[in-house]
């Protein structure tokens, strides 16, 4: 959350409800839940990604320190 508010910066609630208002008629009251569920589909897949490349690094280590045992 503090990233989002770093990002944001002096944006006010002014601001924020103007832009709230131009994507509610720019995409249409029954578009946002399909871009919301798109949007979090997105956001879950990155995470699983992340927790993989994580898992798979720390094999390697482990498997990188078997090797150094064995020596």
């Amino acid at each position: 959350m503090k990233a989002i508010l770093l990002f944001l910066g002096g944006v006010g609630f002014q601001e924020i409800l103007l832009i709230g208002i131009f994507v509610l008629v720019f995409f249409g009251a029954k578009k946002i839940p399909e871009f919301m569920k798109g949007l979090g589909k997105g956001v879950r897949e990155f995470k699983d990604s992340m927790n993989e490349v994580k898992k798979e690094v720390e094999d390697a280590g482990k498997s990188a320190g078997q090797l150094d045992d064995g020596k």
